[in-house]
């Protein structure tokens, strides 16, 4: 599939203001796709988007995604069984990054890590960073082991 599944770009008015859905995929014809939970609004994971998983993701209301790493189109918990449930899709003013509103099937993880969210870790703030600077695991998060899943 193209990038002509959807309407060509316009001018900015058209873009910001307009009905019509016009992204804009960046060099390697990838947009930014951000799953935030459909309840509470965590977000979940981010990820890339081709044409191609865009288009499925709003045919299917299953989340679609193209993995940069393994260069291919994959569906999300095709191996885990954790599928995200789209009931939303929201995508910014200019039309280059997109947010899906999911629900979380299967054992209710979006990382691959077997946590809940990939963003388990915090970054300390208010100390100047060097090679020395310690990840704060949210110990609050629920892990899956592997095991389980």
């Amino acid at each position: 599939m193209s990038n002509s599944l959807f309407a060509a770009r316009g001018d900015h008015d058209a873009i910001e203001n307009g009905t019509a859905l016009m992204p804009r995929f960046d060099a390697d014809g990838l947009i930014v796709a951000i799953a935030t939970d459909a309840t509470d609004g965590e977000v979940l994971m981010v990820a890339y988007m081709d044409a191609e998983a865009l288009a499925r993701t709003i045919e299917t209301g299953e989340a679609w995604f193209y993995s940069r790493s393994r260069r291919r189109l994959w569906k999300k918990g095709e191996e885990s069984g954790n599928v995200l449930a789209v009931s939303d899709i929201r995508i910014d003013c200019d039309q280059d990054a997109v947010v899906l509103k999911v629900t979380l099937g299967g054992d209710g993880v979006a990382c691959h890590q077997g946590y809940r969210s990939c963003f388990y870790r915090s970054v300390p703030i208010g100390t100047a960073p060097d090679a020395e600077l310690s990840l704060e695991p949210d110990t609050a998060m629920k892990r899956v082991k592997r095991a389980e899943r």
